[in-house]
């Protein structure tokens, strides 16, 4: 039977998608066809409350495209192949479910394309280099990089760091707030860690369904207007009104409000 080249299990309501083609985790088409289909499988799942992509072994969360693939390959297919990729990306983007990014390892080009496509991104402390290099290639970030790093760290930082193809370390990326946390253990014990953090948003610590449209208010929403961001959060806040999580969550309020707040 063939190695998966994404590896899915679950873990109490975590979603962990392993990124595995040794020794750089390198994705071709068939990678991401198998992530999309993972992260088709996670939205229909019930039982999976967050998603954590991360890649295997301890050295390389991703390092991009297979270049050897692409070097064989002729435009029609590295156009398709990019176009695919965007999709998947677009739809790990949108999914109504936290997606955390845990990085174990190197990650740069199109891996760090990947984990900007995440929600939050955390790293193992020294786990390695960031960054956008393609320059060096003679290419443009074609995954999402030119969009989603400049609405990251700004415009002109974003142009400055793919421009120069400067690759930083996790301290770096923490300062320019590509990275939400930096968790301080042995290579070891990371997953262990990682899996620790994406549970804090997991039944009963967080209302997962809350944090899910919290995602897909502020992502659809900085792309729209403010009167239709406005418009969306008010139809994701109708849907949670209408659900148990905030029956519950409002009735908990109210039991452990101090008498002079609550108008008796």
């Amino acid at each position: 039977m063939t190695t998966p080249l994404v590896n899915a299990s679950k873990h109490e309501g975590v979603m962990v998608l392993e990124l595995r083609n040794p020794p750089a985790n390198t994705y071709s088409y068939e990678m991401m066809c198998q992530l999309d289909a993972h992260i088709l499988d996670a939205r229909m799942d019930e039982s999976v409350h967050v998603l954590m992509l991360m890649g295997g072994g301890d050295k390389f969360f991703c390092a991009g495209a297979d270049i050897a693939m692409l070097e064989n390959a002729n435009p029609h297919f590295k156009y398709n192949f990019c176009l695919h990729a965007n999709e998947t990306l677009c739809r790990l983007e949108q999914t109504p479910k936290l997606v955390i990014a845990a990085i174990n390892g190197h990650c740069v080009g199109g891996g760090l394309e990947i984990a900007l496509a995440c929600d939050l991104r955390i790293a193992r402390a020294n786990a390695g280099k960031l960054g956008l290099p393609e320059v060096s290639l003679g290419v443009l970030p074609g995954t999402g990089g030119t969009q989603r790093l400049g609405r990251a760290v700004g415009r002109a930082k974003a142009i400055e760091l793919m421009a120069e193809g400067t690759t930083f370390g996790v301290d770096e990326a923490k300062t320019l707030g590509l990275i939400n946390a930096v968790l301080d253990v042995p290579a070891a014990g990371f997953r262990a860690a990682a899996l620790e953090y994406a549970r804090k948003f997991v039944p009963p610590a967080k209302a997962s369904r809350a944090v899910g449209f919290i995602k897909r208010a502020v992502t659809t929403g900085v792309e729209v207007g403010l009167e239709q961001g406005l418009a969306l959060e008010r139809e994701l806040q109708q849907r949670l009104f209408e659900g148990q999580d905030a029956k519950e969550g409002l009735a908990a309020y109210n039991a452990r409000r101090p008498p002079q707040f609550s108008g008796k």
